[in-house]
């Protein structure tokens, strides 16, 4: 089985804010975010660099075979590095831009994202809703810009704020852009009220879901996440398991756990079949993302097994 993480995070430095608030990298793994000093990363990061070298040990030791690597506003943009992590490493990685959704001309900040290389676009749809403004998925100048997505086939990653308060944007810009590539993150946020309705998108021939963060969304009865696996068989139910994608949310998830525990508990789940769990943990995301040629990485045993 080939392993693919649909929902991961790169940067050099955390230096930004979100809605009037800082976030800023500190030492021993810990960040400055939104006021509040918390453990961002693994205290191991001591300098506060996520990089991909860090985040490829740990992919090899987890045996994940391909990352795709999202971007969120509180990470401030990354564009400059991630483009160099799709080029240092092209068999492992593949990255999306950001563009910034607050300015104007999107179309022509997306097309020039596109034609340095990025073959995604990642949208933090919940992070345009701030406490004295709002960009709308489905404004004019959006949905101009998912147009040129459409037009020159990448792929966009969004995630949405919680239950349905996007969803009805959402469902005009895949009216708008029938044949773009769409992967919903977050899968819906399954512990909030209304998930289901993001779910549901999927019901769309090009639209489909990736569990980034779902490990922290159900942290309060940590491993073997009994309730996220059935979130998972729900949202099955509701639009089958090939529409659905694993992602970790690396590497903030894996402050509580470990990278492999962000996936050995869909393994070891007797809810699932083995034909199920290998959709899930790779082979759908390998046709929605186009990966070929994943490596295959043998199980290193532990020192103390």
């Amino acid at each position: 089985m080939k392993i693919i993480d649909t929902h991961s995070h790169l940067w050099l430095r955390q230096d930004t804010s979100w809605n009037g608030l800082p976030i800023r990298s500190l030492k021993n793994g810990r960040s400055v975010f939104l006021g509040e000093e918390v453990q961002m990363i693994p205290p191991f990061i001591i300098d506060g660099e996520n990089s991909a070298e860090v985040f490829l040990s740990n992919m090899d030791y987890a045996q994940v075979s391909a990352a795709v690597v999202v971007q969120e506003l509180i990470d401030g943009c990354q564009n400059d590095y991630l483009l160099q992590v799709a080029e240092r490493y092209p068999d492992r990685f593949i990255t999306c831009g950001m563009g910034d959704y607050f300015a104007d001309d999107l179309a022509g900040q997306v097309q020039s994202l596109i034609s340095k290389g990025f073959k995604g676009i990642a949208v933090p749809g919940h992070r345009l809703i701030l406490d004295d403004s709002r960009v709308m998925l489905d404004s004019p100048q959006m949905v101009e810009m998912f147009k040129v997505m459409e037009r020159e086939g990448v792929f966009l990653s969004i995630t949405l704020a919680d239950g349905d308060a996007q969803v009805g944007e959402m469902k005009t810009v895949i009216q708008e852009c029938p044949d773009l590539k769409i992967a919903i993150g977050h899968f819906g946020m399954p512990t909030r009220e209304g998930w289901m309705e993001q779910i549901k998108l999927a019901e769309n021939k090009n639209v489909y879901v990736e569990s980034g963060g779902i490990t922290w969304l159900y942290n309060s009865e940590f491993y073997p996440f009994k309730g996220a696996v059935r979130a998972i068989r729900e949202a099955a139910d509701a639009v089958g398991m090939d529409k659905l994608m694993w992602g970790s949310d690396y590497p903030r998830t894996i402050t509580a756990i470990t990278y492999r525990m962000s996936y050995d508990f869909i393994l070891k789940s007797t809810e699932l079949t083995d034909e199920q769990k290998a959709l899930f943990l790779g082979e759908n995301a390998c046709r929605f993302y186009g990966f070929k040629d994943l490596v295959d990485l043998p199980y290193i045993k532990n020192m103390s097994e």
